[in-house]
Parts: C-alpha cells; structure tokens; sequence
C-alpha cells in the first residue's frame, strides 16, 4: 500500500505529523478519526512537501535511535518482573527529560488503562512506533509472550542500530578528510599560487606552458572560488530534492546495485536488514507474508524492495521464499541458499538470523577494507596534486636562476 503524510489535532488541540500506509487519503482521514484526531491534511509521501533530508537530521523525535532501544528493554524487565503494564508505562513515564518523549509515554499508558492493547495505543503514535514495531508487539499480545517479544524486539533494534552506526562511523573520515584535501586545494590554487603569478607577471617571464596551466587554474579559482564552492552545495541540493521522486529513486538504485564494490556492499546491507526483519518477525510468530510485507518496508534500495514485493506475491501462490527472491537476481546467491536449507530444515527464522549475521559480518569487514584502501589513495592524490603545482610554480625559478647563473 502507498505510503501517506498526515497532519491532524489531537485532544488537545496539539498538531500531529506523520505517516500512515493506506490504499487512499480518505483511508487516512478515517483511521485519524477513529483514533480521536482531527484530519487536517494527508498527500502520497512521493509527492513531496515533506521534510527534506537535512530538515529529517535535526528534527527531534521522542523516541528513535537508543531512546528507544532503552524503552523497549525497560519496559521488557518491568513486564517480566512481573509488573502491570499500566504501572510499568507509569514508570517509564518518569525516566525522560524530553517533554515530547513523556507525552507519548503518557499517551500510550492513558490508552492501555482505556482498555486498548499496547499495540493499539503505540499504533495510535502517528508513526513514532514502525510497523515492524506494532506487528512484533501484537504477536507477542497473541501469544502471551509480550515481556519476551520485547527483549527480541529491543535485541533486533540494538543490531540495526549497530549495523547502521558501522556503516556511517566508516564513512565519516574519508567524508572529512575530502573535505579538508578540498579546502586545502581551493586554498593552495586560489591563495598560494596567484602570489607567484604576481611575481612572474612582474618579472616579464617567459613561462613553460606546463607552469602557465597551472597558474591560469590559480587565477580562475582565486576569481571564482564562491562558484566552485556553491556547485557542490547546489548539486546536494538538488541530489536531495530529486531522491525523493520514487522514479528518478528507482533508477539511481538500480544504477547503485550496478556498480562492482558499492554495489555489492549494498546488496549485502540491505540482504542483512532483510533477513534480521523477517527472522525476528517469523521467530515471533508472524506469519511469512506480513512479515515480508513489513521486510519490503524497512529496506532502502527501492529495487530490491520491489524483488521483495514481487517474492511476496509468488509466496502467496505457494512459491518457496528462497525461489521467489531468486527470481530478480539481485540478492547474494549465499543468502538464498541459506534460506533454502532453512526452509528445507523447517527452521526458517534461524536461518534467516544466521544469514543476518553472516552478512552483517561480511558488510563490515568490506567497510574495513574499503576504509583501509581509501585513506591512503586520497593521501596520495592529495600527495600528487601538490607536487605537480609546487613544480609548476618552481620550475621558471628554477629556469630563471640557471639563465642568470
């Protein structure tokens, strides 16, 4: 189903942003009403007018990333020491100091003392708790396991955190230091070598044509630095506008899976994410389809979220998992053949959990590698950049000390 931005008024009169899965608006609205909030606005995610990536970073949420994490684990001791789960949520309702973090608490406990179910009350969140969420805490609801339904969960949010941690802590430097060789360059073209120029124009020098090239590079950037900064900036930009089109999104991710290292670093990411989802989910006793329903969901690369939609639909016909995932080609041949022998084994969900670890294993040590190849290759582009401009600028010195010697 089609993902949908909302905004609507609770109770209180206070405005709610979020999203919600439905076939139409009209759907939205409803679901709206009959949680108590007044529908104000709800358009197709894909249209736009949502937040933008850097607005996404700095926005806060009352419970995403640890936060989180330490809920659900608290929430999952207090229910097995054998606490209700009024008084428990009445507990974890002291611990935040974010307001936003205690009104949510508050507003989940006001609708479990109401009589709904806990997964009611977090559906009822305007998107604060993932459908992966409900779904896990409403198996558990069914099978009278909450306490240990909660410990999963709260394990299954710790390794998706931890693997999407790894991958942006492993980015960060090269990040940085192409920054800085950036800045660097800009500085050493733009400020340094200009100064040179001066003093061979003072000179009336006759200059190699290799030194004139460079000089000339010098000159245009010491004139249009703000040009050669902005480019960039713009660029980002308008990456970050058009990401959000789902067509312009579906071929640069079909493009991403092409590429030799990325884009096997990609689909052994999301294959890890996958199968850590459905795992958790069929271990909770949710069933196949709705679990790779939720799987398609939680993945980031549109194109494999379409295989995953496109295997659900041959599940549904009595395909087996590992077949249909096949079919597109795109996931590891390892991860399917160990979904198969855990299909053949009747142990599915610990297969799909040790596929996750393999692969969550196998995507770190690539980001290692990658690292470790990385930093020294900018180094020495870096290293080589420098060396030809100190050349350049050198050598008619060089000349011109041999002319009058």
């Amino acid at each position: 189903m089609p993902l949908y931005r909302y905004k609507a008024l609770n109770a209180r009169g206070e405005l709610l942003d979020g999203q919600m899965e439905a076939a139409t608006a009209g759907e939205v609205a409803v679901r709206l009403q009959e949680q108590g909030h007044l529908p104000v606005e709800a358009k197709l995610a894909s249209e736009g007018g949502g937040e933008s990536t850097w607005r996404a970073l700095f926005k806060p949420k009352p419970f995403a990333g640890e936060r989180l994490v330490q809920f659900t684990q608290q929430l999952a001791t207090l229910l097995a020491a054998g606490q209700p789960l009024d008084r428990a949520l009445s507990i974890l309702l002291e611990l935040p100091e974010d307001e936003a973090a205690r009104r949510t608490i508050g507003d989940i406990r006001d609708s479990v003392r109401g009589g709904s179910a806990l997964s009611t009350a977090l559906e009822r969140q305007h998107g604060t708790f993932s459908r992966l969420y409900v779904n896990m805490v409403r198996a558990g609801e069914a099978g009278g396991s909450l306490h240990e339904t909660l410990q999963r969960l709260a394990d299954y949010l710790e390794r998706s955190r931890a693997l999407r941690a790894r991958v942006i802590n492993a980015l960060i430097y090269p990040i940085i230091l192409l920054t800085i060789v950036g800045l660097s360059l800009l500085f050493l073209l733009g400020y340094v070598v200009p100064q040179f120029a001066a003093m061979y124009a003072s000179l009336d020098a006759e200059l190699p044509l290799f030194s004139r090239f460079v000089l000339g590079i010098g000159l245009f950037v010491r004139d249009w630095w703000f040009v050669l900064l902005a480019i960039p900036a713009l660029a980002l930009w308008w990456f970050d506008r058009k990401r959000r089109d789902p067509v312009f999104r579906a071929r640069f991710d079909e493009w991403l899976l092409k590429r030799k290292f990325i884009g096997q670093l990609v689909a052994r990411l999301e294959t890890a994410r996958l199968a850590r989802t459905l795992g958790t989910l069929l271990r909770n006793g949710v069933p196949l389809l709705t679990a790779l329903g939720i799987g398609r969901n939680v993945m980031g690369n549109l194109v494999l979220s379409a295989d995953v939609e496109a295997a659900a639909n041959d599940v549904k016909g009595g395909v087996g998992l590992s077949t249909a995932l096949g079919k597109g080609k795109r996931f590891p041949r390892l991860a399917l053949q160990m979904i198969q022998v855990g299909e053949e084994s009747g142990a599915l969900d610990t297969m799909l959990l040790k596929t996750a670890d393999t692969f969550e294993a196998e995507t770190s040590a690539a980001l290692d590698r990658m690292l470790a190849a990385l930093v020294p290759v900018i180094t020495m582009v870096l290293a080589g950049v420098v060396a030809v401009v100190i050349l350049a600028v050198l050598m008619p010195i060089y000349d011109l000390t041999n002319a009058i010697g």
